[in-house]
C-alpha cells in the first residue's frame, strides 16, 4: 500500500505542477501558453502518468475517480482513505512549490466560475465533465487500474476536450484534489465547493450508467470475487 499510495501522492503532484502551472505561467508570460496549450497540458500530464503509474496504483490521481472506482465494486474500501490523503498531499504540495516560484500569483491557478455566469451553471457542467471522464474510464480500464494501450490516451483525450470546451465557463476541474490545494493555499476558496461535490457527483451517476450498459463488465471484479 505504500508504494501505492506514494505513486498517487507523486502523480497527483506532477498532474497539479504541470497543470495548474500552465495557467500561472500563461498568466505572468502575457498568454504565450494560451488556453489551447492549458487545455493540452492536462491532457498529456494525465495520460503520460497512466503510462508511467497505471501498474502501480492505477493511476487515479482524482478523489472522484478513486470513489467511482469504489462504488463500482472495482476497489477495495480500505484502501480509499489512503489513496485520497495521497492524492491530496500531492496537490497541496504541487500549489505550495507553485507558491514559492510565483509569491505575486492571486489564484495559482485555481477553479472558479467565469466572470459573468452563475455558479450553478458550472457545477452542472462539472458534473457533466466528470461523467463524462468516469465513464470512459470505466469502459478502458482494467478493475480499478487505468493501464494498457488505449487508456491513456482515450483518457488523456477526453480531459483535452472538455478543457478545450468548458474550460473557459467553470475551470474543467473534474477533479476535487487539483482544485482543493490551489484554493487552499492562495485563499481563494469561495468557490471550491463546486468542484468538490460535482466530480464526486458525475462520478457515481457514471458509475450508475456504466453498470447499466455494461452490467457486470463494469461494476464487478472478477479478479478480486467482488461480482
Amino acid at each position: 500500500m505504500l508504494q501505492k499510495c506514494a505513486a498517487e501522492a507523486l502523480g497527483t503532484f506532477i498532474l497539479v505542477f504541470a497543470g495548474t502551472g500552465a495557467i500561472v505561467i500563461n498568466s505572468v508570460s502575457g498568454g504565450a501558453v494560451s488556453h489551447v496549450g492549458i487545455a493540452l497540458t492536462f491532457g498529456l500530464v494525465v495520460m503520460s502518468l497512466i503510462y508511467a503509474l497505471g501498474d502501480v496504483s492505477g493511476a487515479h490521481l482524482n478523489p472522484a475517480v478513486s470513489i467511482g472506482f469504489w462504488v463500482a465494486k472495482r476497489f477495495p474500501g480500505h484502501s480509499l482513505p489512503p489513496y485520497i490523503v495521497s492524492q491530496l498531499a500531492g496537490a497541496v504540495a504541487a500549489s505550495w512549490l507553485l507558491r514559492i516560484l510565483f509569491p505575486e500569483h492571486p489564484t495559482l491557478g485555481a477553479t472558479s466560475p467565469a466572470a459573468g455566469t452563475l455558479p450553478w451553471q458550472s457545477f452542472v457542467l462539472e458534473v457533466v465533465l466528470t461523467f463524462y471522464l468516469m465513464f470512459v474510464i470505466l469502459c478502458v480500464s482494467t478493475g480499478a487500474k487505468e493501464k494498457g494501450i488505449t487508456a491513456g490516451i482515450a483518457i488523456g483525450s477526453v480531459i483535452a476536450l472538455e478543457a478545450l470546451f468548458a474550460g473557459p465557463i467553470c475551470g474543467a476541474s473534474m477533479n476535487p484534489a487539483r482544485s482543493l490545494a490551489p484554493a487552499l493555499v492562495s485563499g481563494q476558496l469561495q468557490h471550491v465547493w463546486i468542484y468538490l461535490f460535482a466530480p464526486v457527483a458525475g462520478a457515481l451517476l457514471a458509475v450508475g450508467c456504466c453498470c447499466v450498459i455494461r452490467g457486470r463488465e463494469c461494476c464487478c471484479n472478477a479478479a478480486q470475487g467482488a461480482c
